[in-house]
């Protein structure tokens, strides 16, 4: 079955290595054309963890916030849902914060780029509340 492509290889190596380094290089510079994200930046001037660290770990700090809070009853803001969609919302062209259902929106330009469905926005806000004048959020 696999006789005459082993043949192949073992009577022409130099040929077979070139075209293994043509298809990676071909493969490398396909990848390299392909658009990274544009990452809005948030409010502030630095997140609460390194930018990297939140890229890579903001699924577990997220979902460790929700045990503390739902499970323990305890509440902080550090690592809350809430702050993130507070300081890294985006607003539309009237100045409005986008839901998850936009493009724009922090969360989903990384998450469509990287085809990972979000569903924290089935039972949370994706957007920041409006405070009225008296109210406590």
């Amino acid at each position: 079955m696999f006789s005459k492509p082993i043949q192949f290889i073992a009577q022409r190596p130099t040929l077979f290595a070139v075209m293994i380094i043509a298809a990676c290089v071909v493969s490398v510079s396909a990848l390299a054309a392909v658009p990274k994200p544009e990452i809005p930046k948030g409010k502030g001037d630095r997140c609460v963890e390194d930018t990297g660290f939140m890229r890579k770990n903001h699924m577990e700090l997220l979902l460790h916030q929700r045990d503390e809070t739902v499970h323990r009853g305890i509440r902080t803001k550090k690592h809350s849902l809430k702050e993130c969609i507070d300081c890294h919302a985006v607003n539309d062209n009237q100045g409005q914060p986008v839901s998850h259902e936009d493009s724009k929106h922090f969360c989903v330009v990384c998450h469509e780029y990287a085809s990972v469905k979000i569903d924290c926005f089935e039972c949370h806000a994706s957007k920041p509340r409006v405070k009225k004048a008296g109210q406590r959020l």
